[in-house]
């Protein structure tokens, strides 16, 4: 899955939001939902406004069972 980093104050941890979109199956709408989940980041190298690809993977803690794969893009403040 792809999404953004939101969060990166944990150490070794990155919150990332996926944002899915789906078509209502009465109205016809697209309707956004999002999904936050804790990844695995062991070199702390991600940051707030990347977009990144998570992975599923056995539990690592409590709450994470995904972990960071690899950076799609970086986030570029203008």
């Amino acid at each position: 899955m792809v999404g953004k980093v939101i969060k990166d104050k944990m150490n070794k941890t990155v919150v990332v939001e996926c944002v899915n979109a789906r078509r209502d199956p009465l109205y016809g709408k697209y309707v956004r939902s999002r999904t936050r989940y804790k990844a695995h980041d062991e070199t702390n190298q991600y940051k707030v406004g990347d977009e990144v690809e998570i992975q599923e993977h056995r539990p690592i803690s409590r709450d994470k069972r995904f972990i960071v794969v690899r950076l799609v893009k970086k986030f570029v403040e203008e």
